[in-house]
């Protein structure tokens, strides 16, 4: 005779999710969900600009985790720890991926659309940006002129010429290939880092041996994180380039920029040159 089939062990019911609290959620607490999405006042009726608005916030926040792995990244550089300096700027790959793909929903802007809401920026512009200046500081694109818009807001000031005046994140990396044997001068190791980076024939020198050597070494790696960390920059900067050509052409940008003409110079310049003009060498 067969035997009777055993019913199945029942399922235990999931238990349900805790949801009375004394006061605000724990996760409102840690978020500030409430704060965030009551940031955005449009100035328009458009129901574009809302698009707009938030999106300008949103790469407000990236700038702001980038500011903080670059700061990672030259702190660890700056105690010869080139492992933690790696991993900060490769999670700083995927925070720069992110940060540029904000440009999709502003991409297709039209010149009607954009128009329908631009006069609500009035003088504004993300030239103006305080935490995008401090990215640019930190890739050694320095510039005392860029703290006078920021007089206005004394924390944002302080913060921008505390940046000015040290060493940016490339400096970081040029001191370690000193100390690691490779023959900078001192002018390039001793310049004044309040002032914008230039490529020296000697850092591309010390790159091309870098990169005809052993791959796996430290050095090797930090060199193409950096490397990583420039060819997003730079396609942010051409992303942003043809979302505004696309919208407004050559007209003038808003704040009084040349507009595209200006953001076609910045694309132009490398981010830590030598490490791209060292690869003709190897």
């Amino acid at each position: 005779m067969s035997q009777q089939a055993q019913p199945l062990p029942q399922a235990a019911e999931p238990e349900a999710p805790h949801l009375d609290f004394a006061g605000t959620t724990p996760y409102e607490d840690y978020v500030k969900a409430d704060v965030l999405t009551h940031l955005q006042h449009t100035l328009s009726d458009d129901p574009g600009e809302l698009v707009f608005l938030v999106t300008t916030q949103v790469m407000e926040l990236w700038f702001t985790v980038i500011v903080h792995e670059w700061e990672t990244a030259a702190n660890a550089l700056r105690s010869d720890d080139v492992p933690t300096a790696v991993a900060a700027l490769k999670r700083s790959v995927r925070e720069l991926e992110a940060l540029n793909a904000s440009w999709k929903p502003l991409g297709q802007l039209t010149p009607a659309q954009f128009n329908s809401y631009r006069s609500a920026l009035g003088d504004g512009s993300g030239f103006q940006s305080a935490m995008y200046r401090r990215m640019e500081f930190l890739l050694g694109e320095k510039s005392a002129s860029m703290l006078v818009p920021h007089r206005g807001a004394p924390r944002a000031h302080a913060e921008l010429e505390k940046a000015l005046h040290e060493p940016s994140l490339y400096d970081e990396v040029v001191h370690l290939l000193a100390r690691r044997g490779h023959t900078i001068p001192d002018p390039v190791l001793n310049r004044d880092v309040s002032q914008r980076y230039d490529a020296s024939d000697a850092v591309e020198a010390a790159w091309a041996e870098i990169y005809s050597g052993d791959q796996s070494t430290e050095l090797a790696r930090l060199g193409e994180a950096l490397s990583d960390v420039a060819e997003l920059v730079w396609r942010w900067r051409n992303d942003h380039l043809v979302a505004t050509r696309r919208a407004m052409g050559a007209k003038t940008g808003t704040g009084g920029s040349a507009g595209v003409a200006w953001l076609e110079k910045r694309a132009r310049k490398n981010v830590f040159p030598e490490l791209w003009t060292a690869r003709s060498h190897v």
